[in-house]
């Protein structure tokens, strides 16, 4: 397995890094996170088939894309990939063509043959795909040993349309997956937040999708106010620092929840994810450090797993970890970087989701304000 990174920028590359020297025409896959605009310009995609004739090409809009260990924007983050054992498989479906986002996980899944499946990895658009029922109806398709992970494009912080391409130009509704067979071929993954809950445990006791009404049969935004104190003046802007803990039963840990909107109408709250009805939810808060210590551990998490150092490492951290850091956004690419040494390519993007288990190799669940990391490995 070889690895190569570069950058497409104001329509050009940006010479890359090519320690293994992997022939450009060989490369078996590429994958490309870029800005909305570049990502979805014809002329960004026939530069970069141009340039990967015989690759696979997935590509996906970002909220920021990761190149090595830095966070840039504006540009396209690509990496080539080439194997020597491991054989791969893409499929893409359209969620216009489902009446459920459940459905097209299902079918994504469907499209792919179980024997010797070791890594699906996902991206879906990430306005109109319900990413919860997504990630139900993968699950509901997979073999319990395949490894489901991927996230959610992105569109900086507009929230206004994002785009996916397989082989083609990036649209508006597309979900893509790119399938990983062979048993030389070793993958991990981890996911973590770095948030601290604060408060009591409480019950969701009205709810619809990923619309929250009612907390222990109180009203949610009244209670959540409550909680903010000052910040509360400064809704919605300030809710990506106050996310939601959810725990959907009692024997699995809690996943993170961001706030997407507040409606003051109908005193509702709206999620970028499900809210079920009589799941455990408790109020979160950033803290700075710990944030990027959880990458630092996320990537401690892929390394456990691995029997040497990946050669790559795909991020896929939250748009909203990127808003609220700031300037000290790329001190959790750092930290990752520093886990895994100059060994271990580096290449991602700021999503609106991220796909990955909570545990090693159960099933996938969509989480927010996660550093969540695919790495790959060829081994003898």
């Amino acid at each position: 397995m070889k690895v190569a990174a570069s950058l497409y920028k104001e329509n050009s590359f940006i010479e890359g890094k090519n320690k293994e020297n992997l022939i450009l025409d060989q490369a078996h896959l590429v994958l490309g996170f870029g800005s909305r605009d570049l990502i979805s310009n014809p002329n960004s995609f026939d530069a970069i088939k141009n340039k990967f004739p015989n690759a696979e090409i997935l590509l996906c809009s970002s909220s920021g894309e990761i190149y090595d260990n830095e966070v840039i924007d504006n540009t396209i983050s690509i990496t080539a990939i080439s194997f020597s054992k491991t054989k791969i498989k893409t499929s893409e479906v359209d969620i216009n063509d489902f009446s459920t986002s459940f459905e097209a996980g299902s079918s994504l899944i469907n499209t792919f043959p179980q024997e010797d499946l070791k890594l699906v990895f996902v991206l879906s658009d990430g306005g109109k795909v319900n990413g919860s029922e997504l990630v139900k109806g993968m699950n509901h398709a997979k073999k319990e040993s395949v490894l489901i992970t991927g996230g959610l494009a992105g569109d900086g912080a507009k929230f206004e349309k994002t785009y996916v391409g397989l082989n083609k130009v990036p649209e508006i509704g597309k979900i893509i997956a790119v399938g990983f067979y062979g048993s030389q071929l070793e993958v991990s993954h981890g996911s973590l937040g770095g948030w601290e809950s604060f408060g009591l445990e409480r019950t969701v006791t009205k709810a619809t999708d990923n619309v929250l009404f009612e907390i222990d049969g109180k009203n949610a935004l009244d209670l959540y106010k409550t909680y903010l104190g000052k910040y509360a003046d400064e809704l919605p802007g300030s809710a990506l620092l106050f996310p939601l803990s959810i725990k959907l039963n009692e024997s699995e840990d809690p996943i993170v929840r961001t706030i997407l909107s507040i409606d003051e109408k109908n005193q509702s709250m709206t999620f970028a994810g499900d809210i079920p009805l009589g799941s455990k939810v408790r109020f979160m808060k950033a803290n700075f450090d710990r944030l990027i210590d959880a990458a630092s551990d996320a990537a401690s998490t892929c390394l456990k797993m691995n029997t040497s150092n990946p050669k790559l490492a795909i991020l896929i951290s939250c748009v909203g970890r990127k808003l609220i850091l700031s300037n000290r956004t790329e001190e959790e690419i750092e930290a990752v970087s520093e886990i895994f040494g100059d060994k271990t390519l580096l290449t991602g993007f700021y999503s609106y989701g991220e796909i990955s288990p909570l545990k090693p190799m159960a099933n996938c669940e969509l989480h927010n304000q996660t550093m969540t990391i695919t790495c790959l490995n060829e081994i003898d």
